[in-house]
C-alpha cells in the first residue's frame, strides 16, 4: 500500500503534531510550533507539465527562444518571467520584531510571515532572504547582485542607523523600488490614522504638535514623513531626551533630524515635551508616566505602538485622549504595517516603477485614510487589515501617483 501523503499545514496534521509534542514534553503545547512546522510557504508552478510537449515549452528547447528574446530586448524580462511580480524580503536579523538581534536563521519565521502577508493582502509574491552579514556594504552588494531576479526589495528588521545607509545606497544603485518597511510602512499607516483623527476633531495636520518617543528607524521616518505631509511641528526623543540642536552627542542621522524637527526649540525629557502636545507617537517601548499624558493638550491623540506592551496603556490613554491607537490587534485602531506595504508594492509593480517616492507614500496614506469614509469614529480612524477595500485602494493610488511623478514605466 502506498504511503499516505499528509499536508503538514492541514488541521489534522497540526492536531497530530500537537499531540506528539505534548506527549514528548509532558507540557501544554504551543500551537505556533505546529503551524510553523516545515515553514509557512512554498514555491508552486503556474504552468502544468503533463507531457513531453509541456516539458519542451517550459524548459528546453522552448525556453531558449524566450532567453534569446530577453537578451536582445532586456525589458522583455518583465513580460516573460516573474520579475515584475515578486519582491525580495531582505534582512540581516539584527532588529527582529521585539526580539532584537537574533541572527539570520532565527529571523526566517518572521520573513516567511512577511512574504505570506504580501501574498494574502496584496497578491504579491515575495521571497525571504536572510543574509549572514551585518556589514552595510556587503548587504548592499549582495542585494544588488540578486536584484535581476526581483521587481522590488523590501528591507526588513535591519537595525538603525545602518538601515538608513543601506536603503539610501540601494536606491542609488538600483532602478527598482526599495522600501524599508520598518521606516516607511509604519509612517504611512501613522499618517493615515493621524489624518482621520484630526478630521474627527475638526483640525488639520498643520494645527498639531507631536512628540515621538523613539529615534530609531520608525521614529525618524515618521517624523520626516509627517513634516512632509504638513504637520505643524514634531519633537523626537531618544533615551537621553529631546533630539535638539544643542546636544553634542547626536549621530549623523539624529543631527539631520535635529535640523528639521523641534521648531519649538524644546529641550530636556520626553515628559517635558509632552506638556501641551497634541499628539504622542510611541515607537520605542518603555513606559510614559500617566502624569505626562495628563499634561497633554485637550483632545490629544495617543498612538502608543510598542508591542506587546504599549508605552501608554489604553486604559490610561482613554482618560485623557480623544483618540487612542496601538500596535496591537486586540484594541481598536491598530497601526499595522500590513495596511500599507502590500498595496504599495502592488501599485509600484503594476506600473513597473523605478522607485517609491514621497508622493507615492502620501498617496498610499490618503487612500488608506479614505477607506474609513463616513464611518469615522474615535475607535475607527484606521481600517482593519482584513478590510478587502484596503489593498485595492492603496494599489490604485500608488500606481496613479507613480505615473504622475514620472517614475512609472508602463
Amino acid at each position: 500500500m502506498a504511503a499516505e501523503i499528509v499536508n503538514p499545514h492541514s488541521e489534522s496534521a497540526r492536531e497530530a503534531e500537537a499531540e506528539s509534542v505534548a506527549g514528548e514534553s509532558g507540557e501544554a503545547f504551543d500551537p505556533a510550533f505546529a503551524l510553523h512546522r516545515g515553514g509557512k510557504m512554498a514555491v508552486q508552478s503556474t504552468v502544468p507539465i503533463r507531457d513531453k510537449d509541456d516539458l519542451s515549452l517550459a524548459y528546453t528547447p522552448g525556453v531558449a527562444r524566450v532567453c534569446t528574446a530577453i537578451a536582445e530586448q532586456p525589458e522583455l524580462v518583465h513580460d516573460y518571467t516573474w520579475k515584475s511580480q515578486v519582491v525580495a524580503v531582505v534582512t540581516d536579523g539584527t532588529a527582529v520584531l521585539g526580539l532584537g538581534d537574533i541572527g539570520p536563521e532565527a529571523s526566517l519565521p518572521v520573513m516567511e510571515g512577511k512574504a505570506i502577508l504580501f501574498k494574502q493582502f496584496g497578491g504579491v509574491d515575495a521571497v525571504p532572504i536572510a543574509l549572514a552579514t551585518t556589514d552595510a556594504d556587503e548587504i548592499v552588494d549582495t542585494v544588488v547582485r540578486l536584484a535581476p531576479s526581483f521587481g522590488g526589495v523590501n528591507l526588513e528588521d535591519i537595525s538603525a542607523p545602518r538601515c538608513f545607509e543601506i536603503e539610501r545606497k540601494l536606491q542609488e544603485r538600483l532602478d527598482i523600488p526599495v522600501f524599508h518597511d520598518d521606516q516607511h510602512g509604519t509612517a504611512v499607516v501613522t499618517l493615515a490614522a493621524l489624518r482621520n483623527a484630526a478630521k474627527l476633531t475638526g483640525r488639520g495636520l498643520g494645527d498639531l504638535r507631536a512628540v515621538i518617543s523613539g529615534a530609531g528607524a520608525a521614529g525618524v521616518a515618521i517624523a520626516k514623513f509627517l513634516l512632509e505631509a504638513g504637520l505643524g511641528d514634531v519633537a523626537v526623543a531618544d533615551r537621553k531626551g529631546i533630539v535638539s540642536r544643542d546636544r553634542d552627542d547626536l549621530t549623523p542621522v539624529k543631527r539631520e533630524l535635529a535640523e528639521i524637527t523641534n521648531r519649538a526649540g524644546l529641550s530636556g525629557s520626553l515628559e517635558t515635551a509632552l506638556a501641551g502636545a497634541d499628539v504622542f507617537i510611541g515607537v520605542s517601548g518603555g513606559t510614559v508616566a500617566e502624569a505626562a499624558v495628563a499634561s497633554m493638550a485637550e483632545g490629544a491623540f495617543v498612538f502608543a505602538m510598542a508591542n506587546p506592551n504599549p508605552e501608554v496603556h489604553p486604559d490610561v490613554a482613554h482618560k485623557y485622549a480623544s483618540v487612542v491607537a496601538t500596535g496591537r490587534s486586540d484594541y481598536p485602531n491598530q497601526i499595522n504595517n500590513v495596511l500599507a506595504f502590500p498595496g504599495i508594492f502592488a501599485g509600484a509593480l503594476q506600473v513597473r516603477a523605478s522607485r517609491i517616492t514621497e508622493g507615492m507614500k502620501i498617496a498610499a496614506a490618503n487612500a488608506l485614510a479614505d477607506v474609513v469614509g463616513d464611518d469615522l469614529a474615535a475607535d475607527y480612524v484606521i481600517p482593519s487589515p482584513f478590510d478587502e477595500r484596503v489593498a485595492p485602494a492603496v494599489t490604485a493610488a500608488v500606481a496613479a501617483a507613480a505615473r504622475a511623478e514620472g517614475v512609472a514605466r508602463r
